[in-house]
């Protein structure tokens, strides 16, 4: 992430000593990615951050693959994912490859009883439906309907929920979540054309810190298996860092669509990046304005990745039937586009009102067992005249 924050105390010169009123050290952690090369940030702690009590078994959460192979287009309707009480049950996965896991979560509750701590991935969670704070020894950040909430690997967190029908689309990236570099200068900051700036990028706002000590359960996923972490100390004891590594919030509704007189190609919508797959936002916008433009996609042929597509609100118009929550799956390999009639109905239409995530991948996806109880079976002919 190209920019810097800083909140809280710290001292006036890193590796330094920085000292509480009483005359003892805070604890000083590096908190970085890629060795010593990536995104950093510096942490000071009021305790040690190593003191582990114990460690229990770990449990087993990687995703049950159903279909390794795959040339079929699917369609997912994801509200018909059951909603659970816990944040961490109920994570869904839909869709895996070695690079990212593609997950629909419909939690009831606040996480009360443990923080949660994802060693292996980057987590870009979509707030479809909901409202709360997501909490982090980084600090604290609102969030709402169509926020994306960036939150890197390492993070120590908690979400706390003010509304019980909660719906989120979560992306677990093993590469590293950046903005995308066509958007960027060389120092990093977002350029003119860019469809969003930093000022729109809502990072931590407070930091709360607890001076406690006793059994507190961290739940940290590391190779696809979850293990309950008891340490001595709140991990929230933070009281002040500075740096470029630390959670933020981007929302959809801030993202300004570029647009042209004719059919502009999905890139202008890319919103973030990896270098295994790209994250784009379609969002209401002006049609295009040549005479006798098509405002409806071309058949594209997907050679090189596979398109997910995650329908938020409003009428998509190059599908047919499709409703909020829904998901759909076009593969490599074989070529889609829009559906009978829809580029008729686009011809001469001035803007639409849509809303959707979509997520292409550099290589193929799996579909898990989760994903086939919520699949309608059929969307692979949906284009038969």
């Amino acid at each position: 992430m190209p920019f810097y924050h800083k909140l809280g105390e710290i001292p006036h010169k890193r590796h330094t000593a920085f000292r509480k009123q009483d005359g003892s050290l805070y604890y000083e952690q590096l908190f970085g990615t890629v060795g010593f090369e990536g995104m950093s940030s510096i942490l000071y702690h009021i305790h040690r951050p190593t003191q582990v009590k114990h460690i229990g078994t770990p449990v087993d959460v990687a995703p049950k693959v159903a279909v390794k192979n795959n040339i079929k287009s699917y369609c997912f309707q994801g509200f018909k994912v059951v909603p659970k009480d816990d944040y961490l049950e109920s994570r869904t996965p839909v869709l895996t490859n070695a690079n990212c896991t593609i997950e629909l979560a419909a939690p009831r509750k606040s996480t009360e009883d443990y923080f949660y701590k994802n060693a292996d991935a980057d987590e870009l969670v979509f707030v479809h439906q909901g409202k709360g704070k997501l909490r982090s020894q980084l600090g604290n950040l609102d969030f709402g309907p169509g926020d994306y909430l960036v939150i890197p690997r390492g993070t120590i967190y908690k979400m706390d929920f003010e509304t019980q029908d909660n719906r989120l689309f979560i992306i677990e990236s093993n590469r590293p979540i950046y903005t995308p570099k066509r958007y960027r200068n060389w120092f990093g900051q977002l350029l003119e054309h860019s469809p969003y700036c930093e000022r729109d990028i809502r990072r931590p706002y407070e930091i709360e810190h607890y001076d406690q000590k006793g059994e507190f359960v961290i739940k940290i996923k590391k190779e696809q298996s979850l293990f309950n972490v008891v340490y001595a100390t709140h991990p929230f004891d933070v009281v002040g860092y500075d740096g470029y590594n630390f959670p933020y919030a981007l929302s959809i509704h801030d993202f300004e669509p570029i647009t042209g007189r004719v059919h502009q190609p999905p890139p202008v919508h890319q919103t973030f990046e990896t270098d295994a797959f790209v994250v784009c936002s379609f969002v209401p916008r002006l049609y295009d304005y040549h005479p006798e433009a098509i405002p409806a996609p071309y058949n594209h042929s997907n050679i090189d990745s596979d398109e997910v597509l995650y329908y938020v609100d409003g009428d998509f118009m190059s599908r047919n039937h499709i409703e909020k929550g829904y998901i759909t799956l076009h593969p490599a390999g074989i070529p889609h586009g829009p559906h009978p009639g829809a580029v008729e109905r686009s011809i001469g239409a001035k803007e639409t009102q849509e809303l959707a995530v979509m997520v292409d991948t550099f290589k193929p996806l799996r579909i898990t067992q989760q994903a086939l109880d919520i699949s309608d079976g059929t969307y692979h002919k949906s284009w038969l005249e």
